[in-house]
């Protein structure tokens, strides 16, 4: 049985009606009885209700659950509590993070996950499934790369839950790896120009989760990743760097917050239909030697829809590993080709 902890959020809601077309029914829970009741009902769901706060309700919740997908961010806040449920239960954890310090928490835990038989696999949707399996399909055309850069564009705006969480780590540093350990750089640290397939665009580093993950998942010690953005958003970020205290305050989070919720829940199904994200990355070796190739999917949301739910379904099947994994070593390099759009051109 599959578990949507979440569920009544924008992007838990995504995964239900994939979870739906795909004729999975799944268990829905969450902390407001209320809103989970009104989600269940109309498509004859069961629901359940247990605050991440309450262990014992929590592990009532996930009784008889095989795989929970973790919709609830931020994550840095509710991962653990979460995952913590799951290897007292034997339930595997599924979430939808892109944040690196909750991977590199979980990924800590490898050695009690395994000795649960519970898989912990975060970052299940599109941060990091597409940009994660390209890594390691990299890896793959170039064994002895020492170097990865992974650069991505396009999709929608941003859902609520995703606004709260860059707001939460507003005035943070971004991060990089350098010799296989993670670094903290200044925000934009670097920029370059990115050739997508459609144009040439100007893109700067940004702290996105494959800094972690791609190291769990190809060895590679030396990575970047890259976002396009405009000029004046890269001269904005580094002139950011100047009020970096003053973004940390409690008092200025909260504020962002409060504004964040009076916005629309997330981008229209519209806007959604009609976005395409693409995705670059590039190896090399010390040698001199390189390989570069381009992913084009659909936009963000509607991809975590469907890599969080085939990766379920990949559970209920049999196919998880225990341990603390990553998208690519769980499922494979071609996974994210199993979802319709998603095109990999080799360059």
């Amino acid at each position: 049985m599959i578990l949507i902890y979440g569920a009544t959020g924008y992007t838990g809601q995504l995964v239900l009606d994939e979870c739906l077309a795909s004729g999975v029914r799944p268990v829905l829970a969450g902390r407001k009885a209320l809103a989970v009741k009104a989600l269940a009902e109309p498509h004859a769901l069961e629901w359940r209700v247990a605050s991440l706060d309450d262990a014992a309700a929590l592990d009532i919740a996930l009784r008889g659950a095989r795989v929970v997908i973790h919709c609830a961010g931020p994550f840095a806040r509710t991962s653990r509590r979460m995952a913590d449920a799951c290897l007292r239960g034997g339930v595997h954890y599924l979430d939808i993070t892109g944040e690196i310090a909750v991977f590199e928490a979980l990924a800590a835990r490898d050695a009690e996950a395994k000795a649960a038989g519970v898989m912990l696999l975060p970052g299940v949707g599109f941060d990091v499934v597409p940009s994660d399996c390209l890594a390691a399909h990299l890896k793959r055309r170039l064994p002895s790369a020492t170097s990865l850069t992974l650069a991505f564009h396009g999709g929608t705006g941003l859902s609520r839950g995703t606004a709260t969480t860059m707001a939460e780590n507003a005035g943070s540093p971004g991060a990089v790896r350098r010799g296989g350990r993670i670094v903290a750089v200044p925000p934009a640290w670097r920029s370059r120009v990115i050739d997508f397939g459609d144009k040439p665009r100007m893109t700067a580093t940004i702290p996105w989760g494959d800094v972690s993950t791609a190291f769990h998942s190809t060895g590679i010690p030396d990575i970047e990743v890259y976002a396009a953005m405009s000029p004046a958003t890269v001269r904005s970020l580094r002139f950011s760097r100047l009020f970096a205290p003053i973004l940390r305050t409690s008092w200025l989070r909260r504020r962002l917050v409060a504004a964040i919720d009076r916005r629309p829940p997330g981008p229209s199904a519209q806007a959604r239909a009609h976005a395409v994200a693409r995705l670059w990355g590039e190896v090399r070796d010390p040698q001199g030697g390189c390989a570069a190739a381009r992913l084009e999917c659909p936009d963000g949301y509607t991809l975590t829809a469907k890599t969080a739910v085939l990766a379920a379904r990949a559970v209920i099947d049999g196919r998880a590993i225990p341990g603390f994994q990553t998208p690519s070593r769980a499922f494979g390099a071609d996974f994210i080709l199993r979802v319709p759009g998603c095109v990999r051109v080799d360059l």
